[in-house]
């Protein structure tokens, strides 16, 4: 593979791509097909129609799929036993009750993604939202309202602060790339990711429930319990459960600072050990073992019941992993092609303002491999070049970034594993995933364009 050659033009590779992902669609939502062997056909195919050399297809495709579960299966399935403790225990009805009892019914949505936003800082967007979700099912449980109208926010929220805020790592890649000023990009990350999120997320989100108005069914973590709790646990013990991993990884968030700044030394023991914990499995690892401690053994629950607690919690998964990497497959695929690539080199020679461009070339590779960290780190290093070649201003650079990143989150389709994390955690099919959810990190992108365009104009 790593001697092949992609031949063929941006035209007919464009082609395939649109074709493949038309027959995607085409098979799910008109035959009804399993999304699961769909998106494995169709990246065999894609991957034939490309010319991807035959003894390299499986491992372009076996490798794409490993890479994607490698980064999901931990964070989802330690955070599905997180959200079955807290769910099985009590603990997110005690929550949800509070925060109603705080907010109020009609703020309850507002106050889902607020929550999420201040999470979403250090935590990545898929483990975000799995350990936010006994919440968010709990509280559309306790008000009996559209799904939706609670997870939206909360989802747009995670995907904000992924893609835009440093510490997570395509902004600061992209940071790096175009020799931004890390806390400026912070700094302004952080300002205009309110206003963002509360277009494309929470606005957006009270239309999409309006239209899609269906109801919690059977959550994630294997039905509701109607039942009253015993000995629930108190709110402040939920809300400590739930700000451990955060902590944790604040703490490698930290560390990283100070290595940055010259006063830790990265090769020292203590700070290797310590910045391991903070990694974002192992911190998600910790917080189930305290909660099987905290939210079982100390409550009474021992023994083979609450190992029966936390197996219940894989089953309803199982789907959503293997649906997830598949679609990180199928994008993997795209990206091998050399699809992403050949279209990016032919937007980067329109002559459009460098921050126009930066934006354009993002929103392509989005468009055509999926992932919006591979989108952003590409079109920031594809466009380096321009930005160190020409006359900008510190902030100029900032919003050139944040540009890049805006572009790197738009219309996340069949392609990106995170449209079916989201489809599948929310219980929805394709065809609402795309009118929902496709829809928001459209909006999204957009409106962070525009902020970004604002920046660049004022500045």
């Amino acid at each position: 593979m790593d001697d092949w050659t992609q031949t063929l033009t941006a035209a007919p590779l464009l082609g395939i791509a649109a074709a493949a992902i038309a027959l995607l669609l085409i098979l799910i939502i008109r035959f009804h097909l399993h999304a699961f062997p769909t998106l494995v056909l169709v990246s065999l195919l894609t991957a034939f129609a490309t010319g991807i050399p035959a003894g390299a297809i499986v491992d372009t495709m076996t490798d794409s799929f490993a890479g994607t579960l490698g980064s999901v299966a931990l964070l989802v399935g330690f955070g599905a036993m997180l959200g079955k403790l807290v769910e099985h225990s009590g603990g997110a009805q005690v929550l949800s009750e509070k925060m109603v009892s705080l907010f109020g019914e009609a703020r309850a949505p507002f106050a889902l993604g607020i929550a999420s936003l201040i999470m979403g800082f250090p935590i990545f967007f898929d483990a975000g939202l799995i350990v936010m979700l006994p919440i968010i099912f709990a509280v559309a449980k306790r008000l009996g309202g559209p799904v939706l109208l609670y997870a939206l926010p909360a989802a747009a929220a995670f995907s904000v602060m992924h893609v835009f805020v440093p510490p997570h790592p395509g902004p600061v890649t992209a940071t790096e790339l175009y020799g931004a000023n890390l806390g400026l990009v912070l700094l302004v990350g952080i300002i205009i990711a309110f206003p963002m999120w509360y277009l494309s997320g929470y606005l957006w989100g009270r239309f999409a429930a309006s239209r899609f108005d269906f109801k919690l069914e059977v959550s994630l973590f294997g039905g509701q319990d109607d039942d009253e709790m015993e000995n629930p646990p108190s709110v402040g013990t939920v809300i400590g459960l739930l700000l451990l991993p955060l902590a944790l990884i604040f703490l490698n968030t930290g560390l990283d600072f100070a290595r940055a700044a010259g006063v830790a030394d990265s090769d020292a023991t203590w700070f290797q050990f310590l910045s391991s914990l903070g990694e974002t499995p192992i911190a998600l690892l910790i917080s189930v073992l305290v909660a099987i401690y905290v939210l079982g053994s100390r409550r009474g629950e021992g023994g083979s019941a609450l190992e029966k607690i936390v197996d219940s919690s894989l089953g309803p998964i199982c789907s959503v992993i293997l649906i997830t990497g598949a679609g990180g497959m199928f994008g993997g695929v795209l990206q091998a092609s050399g699809i992403g690539d050949a279209l990016s080199d032919s937007m980067s020679d329109l002559g459009l303002p460098v921050i126009g461009a930066a934006y354009l070339v993002a929103v392509v590779m989005r468009l055509a491999q999926g992932s919006a960290t591979v989108a952003l780190v590409t079109a920031a290093g594809l466009m380096a070049p321009a930005v160190s070649g020409g006359d900008f201003s510190a902030m100029q650079i900032v919003a050139i970034t944040l540009a890049t990143a805006a572009g790197s989150v738009f219309a996340g389709h069949v392609n990106d594993s995170g449209f079916w994390l989201v489809g599948r955690l929310l219980g929805m099919d394709v065809k609402t995933t795309l009118m929902t959810w496709t829809v928001q990190q459209a909006l999204e992108s957009v409106i962070g364009f525009i902020l970004a365009c604002a920046v660049y104009l004022i500045f």
